[in-house]
């Protein structure tokens, strides 16, 4: 990789809110969603985050929003948060120019490799929409497994989004972190 084009991770600010909304829709929401492979815009319409859910996240004592730049512009970023002896993997998001190039895989090592040596996390959890098949099987091949633990999906909080189907739901991912 070209030193020119090397992502730097950082924690999110304040200041970053605003530009950390932008990507994570772009990422999953409507028509620019459609240039990446992320894109969740047949299933969900509406919002996938708004500037309080992400302000909530950089405030939290036990949580980080990791912010991933390229040449001084946010191109990724993901939450952590720490959950006792597991670390919980969220708000995942690369900007859908640069999907299917390596830098989630990069996003994702750098995530597990601070829960393991910030806070001793010995396991990564994370939530996926169950019927989003390509994306679980991307992270199968990074290592996590199906649990079969499943919670409902929010109906009716459009903070999470408009359902355009009746079958959402969540499940738990898991990946030992040794």
């Amino acid at each position: 990789m070209d030193t020119a084009a090397r992502p730097t991770f950082r924690d999110a600010t304040d200041t970053d809110v605003d530009d950390l909304v932008a990507l994570i829709e772009s990422a999953y929401r409507g028509d620019s969603s459609r240039a990446g492979w992320t894109t969740e815009a047949d299933i969900l319409h509406g919002q996938r985050t708004d500037p309080e859910g992400v302000l909530e996240v950089i405030k939290s004592a036990d949580s980080r929003l990791l912010t991933v730049e390229r040449e001084g512009r946010i191109v990724a970023c993901c939450q952590l948060e720490h959950r006792g002896e597991h670390a919980y993997f969220g708000m995942f998001a690369v900007s859908p120019a640069l999907q299917g190039a390596g830098l989630g895989k990069t996003v994702l090592a750098e995530a597990e490799r601070q829960a393991r040596e910030t806070w001793g996390a010995t396991e990564m959890h994370m939530t996926v929409i169950s019927v989003r098949e390509d994306l679980i099987a991307w992270y199968e091949r990074r290592g996590y497994r199906r649990t079969g633990r499943t919670t409902p999906f929010p109906y009716g909080d459009e903070r999470f989004g408009i359902p355009q189907r009746d079958d959402l739901q969540f499940e738990l991912l898991v990946k030992p972190l040794a």
